[in-house]
């Protein structure tokens, strides 16, 4: 292991040994393929004073010159395609990543010892450095060629360090940071022509967030596990918990949401020369019908009748007009996560995957998209006039605007030293890519949304006529409008298309017929249309986060950075704080419970707008506008204070807050009065005893006070009218006054092949079959668990399934056909959130 405690003294050494290399003249890379002079740079003191290794070089070459060079990258796939382009003197070998990390224990960061930190590095990471220290013996020149973001500056610094601790710096090595933004010769040997200094400022925001998520990470983690009872570890993160308290308050606005009922009437009109369309209502005796002017069905059918009944319908007003849309900007991190969800279904973590493996090239040779880590929108000037010469080529010069389109993101943290996403060459069309790394591949289908992304953005606007028409009875008592829309000229929207040629051409135009001001218009009526109907909708829930939507809502409020977002939705998953519902984050119970803990006691730090102050200020230490460890020392110390005042707090103070915090939300009352059990929280199976929140080692759960006397249970959301659950009540039945009511679990039948029972039952997800009792046999011996299916998702009323259709459901899984690249079965199935597709 390693320790920070003697980083200053340590570095000082170091860089007192460059600095002396340097002044005897010894440097690699003359710009005139000969030996140069390097001279100390201010960026070398700054390393002194913060405690971060730097070398220094100000004089470049594009060639190894017959220098034995070793570049460290961090990736094999990126290492072996660099190697080809350096030369046969030149060896490059991958970190796999960090080569140490800090010790997964508590005190690796000592914030009473200035944070020092203690380091150590995996079996793997030892490997590494095995190699790279193996190859340094043979090495004249040494150059660090990590990602060009803060974690693989941090890389380079740690390699260092390590190369430091084991004495392996000879006064004869040359040491240099060099950074691309794409895997192409070009990139690559402009960059070893450039090096620069290790940027110490961004080594520092690196340090004050790791000790920060660790002092976070480990603390509040560490009260948890022993305030709130649970079968697995509970952790809290400084940015994780943020996303999971978005997860669980938009679900609980889902919950408390009541849907509310309305009303359109719509006609169809013929022309004269018998042409039909659409018009809807939109006044009536001279009131403009607002979405819920209509309060019922028998209302509506009533302007319906009226509407069929008119003799003579006119054509008041027709207005032409020409919508113009510009494409967006190429894409960040965040932007390509977010449209590959909605695009592709990709979660977060697929989609950089499928990232990272383009920039590396994905075994063409060559890097196929530039860095995928970045907030920035900015395109270089070389990459615009390559993609605005490709458009012209591709669709014509009506399709290249006369200037350039320049984008600026208008966060406050935007780093646009970074280029945007995009592909490397323009020139390379998505087909050729997918016959180079395989049709269908997540990498092709990515590579085409990257690809038609950029190329939209240099391309003209798509315009759009627009055609409105206002018509109106001879009484002038009811009013209708009738709008058209076609695509006048594709613009960008060329890009698309030509991104997904197997694509049939999207077509959404509707247009109107030719009609003219004055102009007699009929009600159409046959025998399969009344000609004019009224038809109800229901308002719906505000839509639960997605992969994609969580990203774009963290962003929005200025929480979390490019490299964050996948790695916290992963986090969420595996330690089922949030679990999918189809494409949907759901938040589990256990995920419940610890948000409102975090929400109860510590607000300030789940706090969307303190997160975000939070983030700027550590965007800062990048900046040299804030030092790391004074803002450390800043939130440290009342973090610390809050955690020692409820390190005396008793688990049933801590269920007792949590559930008056969530009874408002689950029972639509937050308290009840003197010793009387509200109505609210009255259990429905014992009419005796009080509802509230129990703990269990899966999360929580709704339970009777009365427990063992009264077994009633619930899931942890609010109890609807139409949802009765499990009891072990023999004689509780449901209201039956409600229709509707459910009474869980309910037996609807025996499977003619097993002769087991199916059930219908409610789980933390909703409504499920089961096959089987589940119960546990008389002889000490684990009952096989019974299988399930999941019904809440798959467009069922749960009221209406017989047992046909339950038996019908067990079937799954369905052999569909064989996987075109694989060969594997392609099967369909429908499990606990729906149906799905599965392969190897």
């Amino acid at each position: 292991m390693w320790t920070a405690r003697a980083r200053a003294g340590g570095v000082r050494r170091l860089v007192a040994s460059v600095g002396a290399r340097a002044t005897r003249g010894i440097a690699w890379g003359g710009r005139e393929g000969g030996w140069g002079e390097t001279t100390k740079t201010a960026a070398t003191a700054r390393a002194v004073a913060s405690g971060a290794t730097t070398t220094t070089t100000t004089t470049t070459t594009t060639t190894t010159n017959g220098k034995r060079t070793l570049m460290i990258v961090e990736s094999p796939a990126k290492a072996k395609t660099i190697e080809k382009y350096l030369g046969a003197n030149a060896k490059v070998l991958a970190s796999y990543g960090h080569v140490r990390d800090l010790v997964n224990k508590q005190g690796s960061v000592r914030p009473e010892e200035s944070f020092a930190m203690t380091w150590t590095s995996t079996s793997r990471q030892k490997a590494a450095m095995r190699d790279i220290t193996e190859a340094l013996k043979k090495t004249d020149v040494l150059l660090l060629a990590t990602d060009p973001d803060r974690e693989g500056e941090a890389i380079s610094w740690h390699l260092l360090e390590v190369l430091r601790e084991k004495k392996l710096l000879r006064d004869d090595l040359d040491v240099k940071r060099v950074t691309f933004g794409e895997i192409t010769k070009t990139a690559v040997l402009d960059a070893v022509g450039s090096p620069r200094d290790i940027n110490v400022p961004m080594v520092d925001a690196y340090m004050a967030r790791r000790a920060l998520d660790y002092l976070f990470g480990f603390t509040l983690s560490g009260l948890l596990w022993r305030k709130l009872p649970s079968s697995v570890s509970l952790s809290a993160g400084r940015v994780q918990s943020v996303a999971l308290r978005l997860v669980c308050e938009r679900e609980e606005e889902v919950e408390a949401f009541v849907s509310e009922p309305y009303w359109t009437v719509k006609a169809s009109l013929s022309s004269k020369d018998g042409s039909t369309f659409d018009a809807a209502l939109t006044h009536v005796d001279g009131a403009k019908l607002g979405k819920f002017t209509i309060a019922s069905n028998d209302e509506a059918e009533a302007y319906a009748k009226r509407v069929r009944e008119c003799d003579t319908l006119r054509v008041v007003e027709v207005k032409h007009s020409e919508a113009k849309r510009t494409s967006g900007p190429p894409f960040t991190t965040s932007t390509m996560q977010q449209e590959a969800n909605k695009q592709l279904g990709f979660g977060a973590s697929r989609t950089m995957s499928a990232a990272q493996r383009l920039y590396e090239g994905a075994g063409t040779g060559e890097g196929l998209i530039t860095y995928m880590r970045t907030d920035g929108t900015y395109v270089a000037p070389h990459a615009i006039e390559s993609l605005r010469t490709t458009a012209g080529e591709l669709f014509g010069d009506e399709y290249v605007p006369e200037s350039p389109r320049y984008f600026k993101k208008k966060q406050k943290n935007a780093q646009e030293a970074h280029e945007a996403i995009r592909p490397t060459k323009a020139g390379r069309l998505p087909a050729q890519v997918a016959r180079q790394i395989g049709p269908g591949s997540d990498e092709a289908r990515l590579y085409a949304l990257i690809w038609a992304r950029t190329m939209a953005s240099q391309m003209s606007p798509a315009l759009t006529d627009r055609i409105a028409a206002e018509i109106a009875s001879a009484e002038n008592d009811l009013k209708l409008k009738a709008n058209g829309h076609r695509l006048k000229f594709p613009g960008f929207l060329a890009a698309y298309r030509t991104s997904r040629p197997e694509a049939a051409p999207p077509s959404d135009d509707a247009w109107l017929p030719i009609l003219g001001e004055g102009e007699g218009l009929s009600v159409k009526t046959d025998g399969e249309s009344l000609g004019c109907e009224a038809t109800e909708h229901k308002t719906s829930p505000p839509p639960r986060y997605t992969d994609g939507s969580i990203v774009k809502a963290l962003e929005e409020r200025g929480i979390g950075r490019p490299s964050t977002y996948a790695p916290i939705l992963k986090v969420l998953a595996q330690r089922e704080y949030v679990a999918k519902q189809g494409a949907a984050l759901v938040p589990t119970t256990r995920g419940r419970l610890v948000s409102a803990f975090l929400t109860n006691y510590f607000e300030t730090y789940v706090d969307y707008g303190f997160t975000a102050d939070l983030e700027h200020k550590l965007d800062d230490i990048t900046s040299e506008q804030v030092q790391w460890k004074p803002l450390l020392e800043e939130w440290w110390t009342p973090f610390r204070d809050k955690i020692s005042s409820l390190s005396e707090l008793r688990v049933s103070e801590v269920i007792d807050a949590l559930d008056e915090k969530l009874g408002q939300h689950l029972f639509g009352e937050a308290t009840d009065s003197d010793d009387v059990v509200s109505e609210a929280r009255r259990c429905p199976s014992c009419k005796i005893g009080r509802l509230g929140l129990k703990p269990s080692k899966a999360g929580g759960f709704i339970g009777c006070s009365r427990y063992p006397e009264c077994g009633f249970t619930h899931p942890l959301h609010p109890i609807r009218g139409a949802i009765v659950s499990d009891t072990d009540d023999p004689d509780f039945v449901a209201t039956v006054e409600d229709p509707d009511a459910v009474m869980y679990p309910k037996v609807l039948g025996v499977d003619p092949a097993t002769g087991k029972e199916i059930s219908l039952r409610l789980g933390p997800y909703g409504p499920y079959l089961q096959l089987g009792d589940g119960k546990k046999a008389k002889k000490p011996k684990k009952p096989p668990a019974p299988r399930r299916v999941g019904v809440a998702n798959i467009g069922k009323d749960v009221n209406k399934i017989t047992l046909a259709e339950a038996i019908g459901m067990f079937e799954y899984p369905k052999v569909l056909g064989v996987h075109p690249v694989t060969q594997a079965p392609v099967s369909l199935n429908i499990g606990p959130f729906g149906w799905y597709v599965a392969s190897e």
